[in-house]
């Protein structure tokens, strides 16, 4: 899926937000949102991604010369394109999910996406959590879920406990398969946490492709 490779191209002249991740996810929005909510207006958009409508416009625009969206009276919508792009995203990416203050997850906000068999894609975790920094959280963790178990790489014990809890909620809400990556974004609002998050699975897709 080109998936990446059109967030990089319209966000490579910084023409969308105040800094290449903030594009990226902005852009990974708008389709999220058209592809569960179309048709949608052009200030709703702006309002739900809280952008000026001037960046909303810009990003339309882009997605319009490519063929991902395309624009009625009642507002813009996916193309047949976009929506292999939105299923796409619907198939590796799950979430949001909120979860509770721990030793772990230490922020007043704690926003969590699982994506679907990417440990190969992990290290240490530095990359999503620098990432999660660039678009404005506290930090980013990440898990990895193998063998039965959440595990938090480089870590071997001491947060045990919290990682059982964390485990026991995402089977719940959301089911783990082996092999899978949470990523959590830690902020001080919701929003701040929610893009943490979502720049540390833009990361964790980048170096799965890779």
């Amino acid at each position: 899926m080109n998936l990446l490779r059109i967030l990089e191209e319209l966000t490579s002249k910084r023409e969308i937000g105040p800094a290449p991740a903030f594009g990226e996810i902005h852009v990974m929005e708008v389709i999220e949102l058209l592809g569960s909510e179309s048709p949608v207006g052009r200030f709703k958009l702006s309002q739900r991604l809280k952008i000026g409508e001037g960046s909303t416009r810009t990003i339309l625009k882009h997605l319009r010369v490519r063929g991902i969206v395309e624009g009625t009276r009642k507002g813009y919508m996916l193309t047949k394109r976009g929506m292999k792009i939105y299923g796409f995203l619907r198939e590796h990416v799950l979430g949001p999910l909120e979860l509770p203050q721990t030793s772990l997850a230490f922020g007043e906000y704690n926003i969590a996406f699982l994506v679907r068999g990417a440990a190969g894609a992990v290290r240490m975790g530095l990359e999503q959590r620098d990432a999660a920094v660039r678009a404005g959280s506290l930090g980013a963790l990440t898990l990895v879920y193998r063998d039965g178990k959440l595990t938090m790489p480089g870590v071997e014990e001491g947060y045990g406990e919290d990682l059982l809890k964390v485990q026991e909620l995402l089977a719940k809400k959301i089911g783990l398969r082996e092999g899978d990556v949470v990523v959590v974004g830690v902020g001080g609002s919701k929003r701040s946490a929610e893009l943490g998050a979502k720049a540390a699975l833009l990361e964790t897709l980048r170096r799965l492709k890779g």
